[in-house]
C-alpha cells in the first residue's frame, strides 16, 4: 500500500512539474502576443492561474515524502533519535489531521459550487469547481502520504520516515 501511495504521489508531482513548466510557456506566449503583436489573449491568465493552483496542491504530498517541509535542523541534530522520531510522528499526525479536515471542507465547497453552478467572473466563465477540486484532491493525497510516512516510521526496514529519499530527484 505504501508503494502505491508513493507512486501516486510521484505521479502527482510529475504532473505538477509539467504544469509549472507549461505556465512558463503560456506566460511567454502572452508576453509575445501582447508586446509584439498587440494581440493579448483572453485565456492565458486564467489557465495559468488554474495550473498554478493545481500544481501547488498536487506537489504537497511529494514535498512531505521527500522531507522538504520546514524543519528546524538544529532541533533534529541536537536531540536523541528516539525523541526526534517521536516528534516526527506527532508532526505527521498533525499534518494528517489538518489534511483530513481540509479535504472534508474542500469537498463540501466543491459540491456546493457544482450545485449552485458557480463560475469564474472572467471572460472564460470556467466552473469554479474545476479549480476548487484541487483542495480536496491535494489534501487527500497529503493525508495518504502522511499516513504512509507515519507507517514508514515503524517499518522494520529501519527509519524510513519523511525525507528518506531526500537524494532522489522529482
Amino acid at each position: 500500500m505504501i508503494r502505491a501511495i508513493d507512486a501516486i504521489t510521484r505521479g502527482a508531482a510529475i504532473l505538477a512539474a509539467w504544469m509549472f513548466f507549461s505556465i512558463g510557456f503560456m506566460v511567454t506566449y502572452e508576453v509575445v502576443m501582447r508586446k509584439i503583436f498587440n494581440a493579448p489573449t483572453i485565456w492565458v491568465d486564467e489557465v495559468a492561474r488554474f495550473f498554478q493552483i493545481w500544481a501547488v496542491y498536487l506537489g504537497c504530498a511529494h514535498i512531505l515524502k521527500r522531507g522538504k517541509l520546514i524543519t528546524v535542523e538544529l532541533f533534529t541534530r541536537s536531540f536523541p533519535p528516539g525523541f526526534v522520531k517521536c516528534c516526527s510522528c506527532i508532526a505527521l499526525l498533525s499534518v494528517g489531521f489538518f489534511s483530513i479536515v481540509a479535504t472534508y471542507y474542500g469537498a463540501g465547497m466543491v459540491i456546493e459550487s457544482v450545485e449552485m453552478g458557480r463560475k469564474t467572473s472572467t471572460m472564460l466563465g470556467v466552473p469554479k469547481w474545476l479549480t476548487e477540486s484541487a483542495i480536496p484532491v491535494g489534501f487527500g493525497l497529503l493525508t495518504l502520504q502522511a499516513l504512509a510516512e507515519l507507517q514508514k516510521q515503524f517499518s522494520p526496514s529501519g527509519s524510513r520516515g519523511a525525507g528518506s529519499d531526500r537524494g532522489a530527484s522529482a
